[in-house]
């Protein structure tokens, strides 16, 4: 499948080139628009690991060792790569802009990258592909119910915070980002707690940000700074060494992007983890360019944000997306 948007570049036939070559091609791979994804079914030699570097990622077959970074492990190479040429060719705009934030963020500060990341977000919050997304949504907004969304318990120099909305699978409103940003800001604030634990309430950790509200931003630009200055994974991250978030179910979105900012992260054996803004037109919102790349390599952020595809608890594990697979307590 032919797209201006994505090249393939079979790593079969780079076996025999020149280092030159392969050096010259790299640094033209990094410096381009579109996506670039190699296809290995063969081990590749060392010398192509600057070419492999460059990549937005490799699909690697069976017979490919799989433990490097820049590698997914996948039944059929090929035919995944035609899977993500069909998302890149549905959704380009979201595509390049996840592509080039992804070459961005890893390299940058917690704050920058969150900024680069929230300004494409919001950028494509008003674009053609969000809007046919939100057109075919359907879906109605459903009260709230009248009690806190968050709960807050201290006990000594602990405390513990949990995401309780089960009814609507503890999905992030504004409402909800709101209180944990102030309950987080607690722990920030107070040197003498020195153990934050985050957990959700109900079958899941958490399905993500809140369908519902999506599109509901009058002010894309006032969106972009809330979006900065409140957001309670920052808080998360400059605390990291203190938190521990416990997730089970599914890890979503929102989710497992603010999870994976917390210094250790406990995921039950049932856990999956998800990020599926790409079929809404959209890059991660939440932080996740920032915090997956962190744990996992930005090529395997970029496989699981291009791809919409489900990550199970083994996986995550492997790939350092979590620190420990444990017994779900709630």
């Amino acid at each position: 499948m032919f797209s201006r948007e994505v090249r393939c570049l079979d790593l079969d036939d780079w076996h025999a080139a020149d280092p030159v070559r392969v050096t010259t091609t790299a640094a033209q791979v990094a410096d381009s628009l579109p996506l670039a994804i190699g296809v290995a079914t063969r081990q590749p030699p060392d010398r192509l690991r600057p070419l492999m570097e460059a990549l937005t990622l490799t699909l690697a077959g069976p017979d490919v060792d799989a433990d490097a970074r820049e590698r997914v492990s996948v039944a059929d190479p090929k035919k995944a790569y035609d899977e993500l040429a069909l998302t890149v060719e549905r959704h380009p705009q979201a595509a390049l802009a996840l592509g080039q934030l992804l070459r961005q963020t890893p390299s940058l500060g917690t704050l920058p990258g969150l900024a680069a990341e929230a300004a494409a977000y919001s950028m494509l919050l008003g674009g053609s592909e969000f809007a046919a997304w939100l057109a075919g949504r359907g879906a109605t907004r459903s009260p709230e119910p009248d009690r806190p969304l968050v709960r807050v318990e201290r006990d000594g120099g602990r405390l513990s915070v949990q995401l309780d909305r089960p009814e609507r699978r503890n999905a992030f409103s504004f409402r909800m980002r709101e209180e944990l940003f102030e309950a987080l800001e607690i722990a920030a604030l107070d040197a003498t707690i020195d153990e934050v634990e985050l957990t959700g309430a109900g079958p899941v950790f958490s399905s993500g940000g809140d369908l519902a509200e999506f599109g509901t931003a009058k002010d894309l630009v006032a969106a972009y700074l809330v979006r900065l200055e409140r957001a309670p994974w920052r808080l998360v991250d400059r605390m990291r060494e203190r938190v521990t978030v416990r997730v089970h179910g599914a890890a979503v979105g929102a989710g497992i992007e603010m999870a994976a900012f917390a210094g250790r992260v406990v995921a039950s054996p049932d856990t999956f983890f998800l990020l599926p803004e790409m079929a809404m037109g959209l890059v991660p919102g939440a932080g996740g360019t920032v915090s997956v790349p962190r744990r996992v390599g930005r090529w395997r952020a970029a496989w699981m944000m291009l791809s919409g595809a489900r990550v199970d608890a083994g996986t995550a594990l492997r790939w350092g997306l979590v620190d420990e697979i444990g017994d779900h307590d709630g």
